[in-house]
């Protein structure tokens, strides 16, 4: 999750990131197809872009390739690890573990108020909390206040969408 220059390579899906979001969302991966098409939540099934609508913190349901347009709304997306795959499961330990350092440096950069992992059982393995559960966290990653919650993937079913809407709608309130 480096910045590129700096002799880091550039990231296969960029971040939508700018200093002091209310709100940054931390997916686990790119899918293959987000990282081909370029934009964060692109596969058809995700339910990310609902969610955020249906919690109020966009005010239309936007497009994958909107993902920039989150600025306006004080929010931003980037990736615990930045190699796409097809699935999460793919990837190490290692990297999920090296996902958080380098997360924890972003955040410490650009410093949202609210910093939002979107899967808890990435957040375990990355962070090294393996009693995690979802909600916010005792933890501050990169000085913000931390939450973990569902990841919005299609392969996530036993989350339905009304839920992963009023938990993401929680975020709105102050910390």
């Amino acid at each position: 999750m480096g910045v590129p220059g700096a002799g880091q390579p550039a990231k296969p899906l960029p971040d939508v990131v700018a200093p002091g979001l209310d709100v940054l969302f931390c997916g686990i991966n790119p899918s293959l197809m987000s990282a081909e098409r370029g934009h964060h939540f692109a596969r058809p099934g995700n339910r990310f872009w609902p969610a955020l609508h249906l919690a109020g913190l966009t005010p239309r349901r936007l497009r994958p390739e909107e993902d920039r347009e989150l600025l306006v709304h004080g929010l931003g997306v980037t990736n615990l690890v930045d190699r796409p795959t097809r699935t999460a499961a793919e990837l190490t330990p290692d990297e999920l573990r090296d996902g958080a350092v380098a997360l924890d440096e972003l955040v410490r950069r650009y410093r949202p108020r609210v910093l939002a992992v979107l899967g808890v059982t990435a957040y375990r393995a990355g962070f090294a909390r393996p009693r995690a559960v979802l909600g916010v966290q005792d933890e501050r990653i990169g000085g913000a206040v931390t939450w973990v919650l569902p990841n919005p993937s299609g392969l996530n079913a036993h989350v339905q969408l009304p839920d992963l809407a009023r938990l993401y709608g929680e975020l709105r309130r102050p910390s």
